[in-house]
């Protein structure tokens, strides 16, 4: 026995799987930290569902008298392991007492499986996998129905999964959440059919302007799925002959009409980052070169949504934080990186 066992998951849905593993965890100790990643990301077919949701889908599953041992510990992505390991061990920390006994339960199921290696000092609970029971499996048969008939497409995989994601399955098909992400999921479908032919999967390359004036950033609010609606920094892929500074300052003309001299970008540029973790962006593997540009006390350059934008706006960056859940993929985490919107303490 320890004191506390820790589970770390997206439960995207709950399926058996993951509550085998949840109960190995409850035989194991007293008190139980289920740690939810993917906690503050917008919807996608991806992650449809926010943390709160998921926490119920857990607790519903669970006998009455488990469920009071049960902590839930939303948890942001980051798309930085050090710095992810760093909240979870600090967001476990609040959670304990010094000196806890700490085991952490899973299995290695593939490449997505090596956080289990990156907590030394807590006793590693390890579970045989529990079947070929997959959650995007469960999510491609959900996606792939419709309202009306939803239950009858679950229907096979029914004994896959708790009731109570069944039921969050069947209700959430009745939301117009459902039709959006049912939209992106069927678009995602197609991007990844049209190159899957390729000898070898395709590595995208993009660009992103952070661009900063007054304190506020442009943002713009995309016009097209994926991730339609939702905010993001500006952007798109590079072209065939361009350098990624002429991709990067072309794509902030075309979608916010934001022309200025490139002499004054080149003396307003501080740096350029790679963000090129693995799970960033849905659409494939996709590499960007985000460039942070800082205008001081400049006055405002004129702007207007175009292209691929539905929206543009100058945004305060003190409000940034609370606007976490509206972003599309990463950038939220891009903005971070430039701005230290989560700094940990």
């Amino acid at each position: 026995m320890v004191d506390t066992a820790i589970y770390i998951g997206r439960f995207e849905p709950v399926h058996n799987g993951h509550m085998a593993l949840l109960q190995r965890a409850l035989d194991s100790a007293q008190q139980v930290i289920v740690v939810v990643g993917s906690a503050w990301q917008a919807r996608s077919p991806k992650n449809p569902f926010t943390w709160q949701e998921r926490e119920a889908m857990l607790r519903n599953a669970l006998p009455e008298a488990d469920r009071s041992r049960m902590v839930v510990l939303p948890m942001r992505d980051y798309y930085n392991e050090a710095v992810w390991v760093q909240a979870v061990r600090q967001g476990v920390a609040r959670l304990t007492t010094p000196g806890a006994h700490i085991g952490l339960v899973g299995h290695f199921k593939d490449a997505t499986s090596g956080y289990l290696s990156a907590f030394p000092g807590w006793e590693l609970i390890h579970v045989e996998r529990q079947g070929p029971i997959d959650a995007t499996a469960i999510r491609d048969a959900w996606f792939g129905a419709t309202p009306d008939t939803v239950q009858s497409a679950l229907a096979p995989l029914a004994d896959q999964m708790p009731a109570s994601t069944l039921a969050t399955l069947t209700e959430f098909a009745q939301t117009p959440h459902y039709l959006a992400l049912q939209q992106e999921w069927e678009m995602l479908r197609g991007y990844r059919q049209a190159w899957a032919a390729a000898p070898y999967p395709p590595v995208f390359v993009t660009v992103d302007a952070v661009l900063r004036c007054q304190d506020h950033v442009l943002l713009i609010r995309r016009a097209h799925a994926p991730g339609k609606g939702q905010l993001a920094v500006p952007g798109g892929f590079i072209e065939q002959r361009e350098t990624v500074w002429q991709s990067c300052l072309r794509e902030l003309v075309e979608e916010t009409h934001c022309h200025l001299p490139e002499a004054t970008m080149r003396a307003a540029l501080q740096s350029v980052a790679v963000f090129d973790h693995p799970d960033r962006s849905q659409r494939g593997r996709t590499i960007t070169h985000a460039h942070y540009f800082d205008l001081g006390d400049a006055q405002f350059p004129n702007v207007q949504a175009d292209d691929d934008a539905l929206q543009v706006q100058w945004t305060r960056i003190d409000q940034l934080a609370g606007m976490e859940e509206e972003f599309f993929e990463d950038h939220f985490h891009m903005l971070d990186h430039f701005l230290g919107l989560t700094e940990l303490h």
